[in-house]
């Protein structure tokens, strides 16, 4: 009788069932690729620009004596940005200011986006030459040395295939033209 055989047959076995059982085992689970939120740059620019203007035109139509009327605005908001504009709305509530006339787009400017397109950066141009802000007392509340046309840069993120803004920054080396 050869004492050693069973140790290599039970090696063999091992292997065999080892094989066998790594044939049952699940595959493992593919790692998910981000969908993009929009199919190309072009699509997500112009969602970018439908999102800016619907934020312009809820943004003429707050009345800070009715904290309802803020709510629109921020359907096309996030981040940083959505909360300035809790503070300030809530301020110029709370402070009586009263707010007359529309800011109107009249440019905008692809500034930047990359597949899958969850940031995208424009430039837009915003008339505000007949927005009047005024305090309790009726007193002007605008800067006097503000621009009637400026730019801005804003960046918007994506959320599930919608843009929202999330930061606007004065673009100082862009100069508008007024239309």
């Amino acid at each position: 009788m050869n004492p050693l055989r069973p140790v290599p047959l039970s090696i063999a076995l091992l292997a065999v069932v080892s094989v066998a059982l790594a044939g049952c085992s699940p595959a493992p689970e593919p790692t998910p690729t981000p969908t993009p939120a929009f199919a190309s740059e072009e699509e997500a620019f112009a969602a970018a620009e439908e999102t800016y203007r619907a934020y312009i035109e809820a943004l003429n139509a707050v009345d800070p004596s009715d904290p309802e009327t803020f709510d629109a605005t921020y359907d096309y908001s996030s981040g940083a940005f959505q909360r300035a504009d809790r503070e300030n709305f809530s301020t110029m509530h709370a402070d009586g200011y009263s707010i007359t006339g529309d800011s109107k787009v009249i440019e905008f400017i692809p500034a930047g986006a990359a597949a899958p397109f969850e940031v995208v950066r424009a430039i837009a141009c915003l008339d505000v030459s007949e927005v009047v802000v005024t305090d309790a007392d009726g007193a002007s509340a605008v800067n006097p040395d503000r621009p009637a046309v400026y730019a801005i840069e804003v960046t918007f993120k994506s959320d599930d295939s919608q843009l929202s803004i999330d930061a606007a920054r004065r673009a100082e080396d862009h100069e508008c033209t007024r239309s």
